[in-house]
């Protein structure tokens, strides 16, 4: 019987029994890790193992390229010509370091290179000196991790619980290193079903990119999930990682999936782009929230400097404590251009890049940037304690540069805040999931791109007495221009006091600095309409200043974009009865008695 992915974690992660004492918990992972990667690598080769040894043998001193031919009898892009397995190690017992080194040395090279990040050949050596070598080898040669037994999505899961556990016990951010896998399926079935009728042609190749990768989730939900909508779809994966236990987990998933390993990338995105250049069709990413770009800096600035528009973060940078909308800028770029078929990008935010910034500001400009090119299709408001490592608000962003008829110059506002079901046992910070109907509903809202909402006219019975009052609607879907979220924030000035003096330019009306004020005028208003009804009627002597006017359009005040999800959804609730109230403070004041009461004896 299959084993649950965190009954098998479980399994495994008992290895740390063995390690307790002479190893500290936060090191535990650096062992558990790579011997997981190894066993699994083995199962998966054991079905060709022969073949490619005799292939080897027979061809070793011939001088010819061995790489291409020994990976097509092993039917995989890696192959190991060791003649070890773990159990034949293990029977040498005497000798077990050397042939472990030995046998990991003959994989390989994009297999060895997963070990090397892990610095497998200095674990071997501690846990030889340590006297542990055999007792772990042993333990992880008893566990079955042969596709038939645990298939490779269940093999991914089983890698992300091993690595929560270990972030948790070197108290390392989970949430750095992976996206819930509801998550992920909610932002690819965004994305697909956007492409539905492309994405089903017969033999359709399609591109699908992660540049904060991670261990590989959203890659490999992305490609199960094109593969259960056409089964002939080739889906090629790409993406970049900086921490290097992930990134070989990554790879080696890569490796076990068939994909080509070279696509993923090591390093930091945002300062050296390991894709350069290259363009995709889908693009999927859950950065690191709130997370400072102080080391990338000035590569940063000085190709926002340079390259501008040519490059990935022309519309403007943020501030230097977030860059969240940097990660944005760059998938964004990584869009296959519109007249080549175009491309999708999914997006996992925090609330900040929603309105942090005043008119004006990099984070404005990027947003009025989006929102002016018409990019922004959709935004998805997600419930709290969703994510490991955090309960704050989270987003899904969704984009695309060639936007289906209905939907140009529109942007969809989703409030799926209530779409949970809770856990039976907190994981970190996460308490809720979304469940498989929940992302569907949430999914076929997106699709609609109609405004209302689901289940809106459901009622429940709130009382013994049978009143009923109505439940809020569990997904709310509205939809605005794309101009609706602009604003033009304005210098009002007014004549200088009586007798006030000042100093001013050359033609310059005369204002009084202490009563200068600004005002927020909605893009889609006049201004001296917006001045005549809002402003005259209080002090009729103002006048918007037309000195300080807009960098791009030369018009009066600074152009801001903001999106304020929560005004968009405030649903007004009626204080409870005066009399409810009463008769609860009476039920209070008899407590309060009976405890005085107590104390008073």
């Amino acid at each position: 019987m299959t084993k649950s992915f965190s009954e098998l974690a479980n399994l495994i992660w008992a290895v740390a029994d063995l390690l307790r004492g002479d190893y500290k918990q936060s090191d535990y992972g650096k062992v558990i890790l790579p011997f997981t990667l190894l066993r699994r690598l083995e199962c998966v080769l054991e079905p060709s193992k022969d073949a490619v040894l005799a292939e080897y043998e027979k061809r070793k001193t011939t001088g010819v390229v061995l790489d291409p031919i020994l990976k097509r009898k092993s039917g995989l892009p890696f192959y190991n010509v060791s003649a070890f397995t773990l159990e034949k190690v293990l029977a040498d017992s005497k000798n077990i370091r050397a042939n472990l080194i030995a046998y990991v040395s003959e994989f390989s090279e994009d297999a060895r290179d997963v070990f090397e990040r892990f610095k497998f050949t200095e674990r071997i050596a501690e846990l030889d000196d340590k006297d542990l070598l055999f007792q772990v080898t042993q333990s992880f040669a008893n566990v079955d991790l042969h596709p038939t037994a645990v298939p490779n999505d269940l093999m991914g899961l089983v890698f992300e619980e091993l690595i929560r556990k270990f972030s948790e016990l070197s108290n390392e951010t989970a949430g750095e290193h992976f996206t819930p896998r509801e998550v992920v399926r909610l932002i690819v079935h965004c994305l697909f079903s956007g492409d539905d009728e492309a994405l089903s042609k017969p033999g359709v190749v399609r591109s699908m990119y992660d540049p904060t990768a991670g261990t590989g989730g959203i890659l490999s939900v992305g490609e199960a999930t094109a593969k259960g909508i056409n089964s002939s779809a080739i889906i090629r994966l790409f993406g970049q990682e900086l921490n290097d236990e992930s990134y070989a987990i990554c790879k080696a998933d890569m490796l076990i999936k068939g994909q080509d390993p070279a696509n993923i990338k090591r390093g930091n995105t945002l300062s050296a782009d390991g894709h350069a250049g290259t363009k995709f069709d889908y693009g999927a990413a859950n950065p690191p929230f709130g997370v400072d770009w102080k080391k990338v800096k000035d590569f940063v600035e000085d190709e926002h400097t340079r390259r501008g528009y040519a490059g990935r973060f022309g519309p403007g940078l943020p501030r230097v404590s977030d860059g969240s909308l940097l990660f944005l800028m760059h998938l964004i770029d990584k869009m296959r251009p519109a007249e080549e078929g175009g491309g999708r990008v999914g997006i996992v935010l925090n609330g900040s890049p929603l309105f942090t910034g005043d008119a004006g500001s990099g984070e404005s400009e990027i947003r009025r940037w989006i929102l002016e090119q018409d990019l922004l299709e959709a935004i998805i408001a997600l419930p709290n304690d969703l994510f490991f490592n955090t309960g704050i608000a989270t987003y899904i962003w969704v984009l695309s540069n060639h936007k289906s008829k209905e939907r140009k110059n529109k942007v969809q506002l989703i409030d799926a805040t209530r779409m949970y079901a809770k856990m039976k046992k907190s994981l970190g910070n996460k308490r809720v999931y979304i469940t498989d109907e929940q992302i569907d509903e949430i999914t076929q809202v997106y699709s609609a791109f109609e405004e209302g909402s689901t289940f809106a006219n459901e009622f429940k019975d709130t009382s013994k007495k049978g009143t009923h009052e109505e439940e809020p609607a569990r997904v709310v879907s509205k939809i605005f221009d794309t101009k609706f979220f602009g604003y033009r924030k304005v210098t009002v000035d007014r004549p200088l006091a009586e007798g006030k003096t000042g100093k001013f330019k050359k033609g310059e009306k005369p204002y009084d600095k202490d009563l200068r004020d600004t005002e927020n005028i909605p893009l889609t208003e006049d201004i001296d309409a917006y001045l005549k009804r809002e402003v005259l009627p209080h002090v009729p002597d103002a006048w918007v200043n037309t000195e300080v006017k807009d960098d791009k359009d030369g018009q009066p005040g600074k152009v801001g974009y903001e999106i304020n999800f929560n005004r968009y959804f405030y649903v007004y609730k009626a204080p409870r009865a005066p009399h409810v109230i009463a008769e609860e403070i009476r039920e209070m004041e008899k407590r309060f008695v009976e405890l005085m009461k107590g104390v008073l004896v």
